[in-house]
């Protein structure tokens, strides 16, 4: 089911547990469950879906037995583009602007989750069903012309070829969503996606080099040992392919930014959630900055981001570089959450002052395992007083 539709398919859908690991767990379950495939969403309550996530990716006692992130490492390629299946959750995460040839706009993510149930692999268990690694892939198309927002989710099992991922050859999947590197590489990319009337296939071509955030990689979030993830960004990727609606074929071009992160426990307590931006400038320059929200509404000073200039060199941002003022709301037509909904961005070392602007107001996904707003948005102001412009992604975190 797609996350519009919000409808469950199948007579075997049942929630187990209040955890979304255990939720999404028995959503897969559906893989087995009369021979059918999973839906493509689930509806109804899991369970505290506002809190979904930050509960997933808060460390607690139940971390015992994966590995952690606990301080910097050297990456080795291609093995770190694949999965780290020692680690209880990690993301392929791929979101960007796109024109058809007469300028319309639309903005799109594609991403993929692996969770682990339960460190190690199954043990006894020797049906081709066994599985310790959850998968959940989102999809999401914002046609700004049209006003519409269309979302879908997808829940499988790491088993039976249902969904997994391999780092040589490069390749990411669920079910028929998929990333996959170009003879086998990971520096060009075919993403493909197909759900409802909506369907996107892109070529991605990375101009500029990996971006390894935080402290060579390794990003801090709280104050633990373990409050932390391996991260590393494609800040530029040139796209060109096809997306589909219901009101026909567009061939598209634009900019991709991609994500790669993997960790155990990464949000402290007192942290709820974050606001996550992505913004690639027409000149050719990359900032990437987040704020950690804290249940007493400050802003948690692990806060950080990073700069990239034309030429591919890059900084890392602290928090306070950075002020980020909210300059209006939108609440959920369901009344379940207030989120911001513009800003205004400045960046005094750059001489930045910006205002960021979403295509569409509703870019909330709703309906499925996680609820929260990620969306296409418009960059423009000024750099050291001269006009600047450009294109972005938010993601608005734990407001429910």
């Amino acid at each position: 089911m797609d996350g519009d539709a919000g409808r469950v398919r199948g007579s075997c859908w049942k929630r187990r547990g209040s955890s979304t690991v255990q939720w999404i767990a028995a959503a897969a379950l559906a893989a087995g469950c009369q021979g059918e495939r999973p839906p493509d969403t689930v509806a109804g309550d899991p369970g505290d879906p506002g809190g979904a996530a930050v509960a997933l990716l808060s460390a607690d006692p139940g971390v015992e037995g994966f590995a952690q992130a606990l301080g910097p490492r050297p990456f080795i390629f291609p093995a770190d583009h694949g999965p780290h299946p020692d680690y209880r959750h990690e993301w392929w995460y791929l979101t960007g602007n796109l024109k058809t040839e007469a300028g319309r706009h639309f903005g799109f993510q594609v991403t993929f989750f692996r969770f682990a149930a339960a460190p190690g692999e199954p043990v006894g268990r020797e049906s081709q069903w066994a599985a310790h690694q959850l998968w959940m892939g989102h999809f999401a198309i914002t046609d700004t012309a049209a006003g519409a927002f269309h979302h879908h989710e997808r829940l499988a099992r790491g088993a039976a070829g249902l969904a997994g991922a391999s780092a040589a050859p490069f390749s990411v999947w669920v079910e028929d969503w998929s990333l996959e590197g170009v003879d086998g590489g990971f520096d060009r990319q075919v993403v493909a996606a197909r759900a409802g009337t909506e369907a996107l296939r892109l070529d991605l071509r990375q101009i500029k080099p990996l971006v390894f955030q935080g402290e060579g990689g390794y990003s801090r979030k709280g104050p633990q040992a373990g409050d932390a993830s391996y991260y590393y960004t494609a800040p530029r990727l040139a796209a060109t392919g096809v997306v589909e609606t219901e009101e026909g074929r567009h061939e598209v071009s634009g900019t991709a930014w991609l994500d790669r992160e993997w960790g155990t426990g990464t949000l402290a307590e007192g942290q709820v959630g974050w606001d996550w931006f992505s913004i690639q400038l027409d000149d050719g320059r990359e900032l990437m900055y987040y704020h950690l929200r804290r249940d007493d509404g400050g802003i948690d000073p692990r806060s950080k981001g990073g700069w990239v200039d034309g030429a591919g060199r890059h900084r890392v941002v602290a928090g306070d570089d950075v002020e980020l003022e909210v300059t209006a709301r939108w609440r959920s037509p369901d009344g379940a959450a207030e989120y911001p909904a513009r800003w205004r961005l400045r960046y005094p070392a750059e001489g930045l002052e910006l205002e960021l602007v979403p295509r569409i107001a509703d870019q909330e996904l709703r309906g499925g395992a996680f609820r929260y707003w990620e969306g296409a948005i418009k960059v423009t102001g000024t750099s050291r007083g001269e006009p600047v412009s450009g294109v972005g992604y938010a993601e608005l975190t734990g407001y429910d």
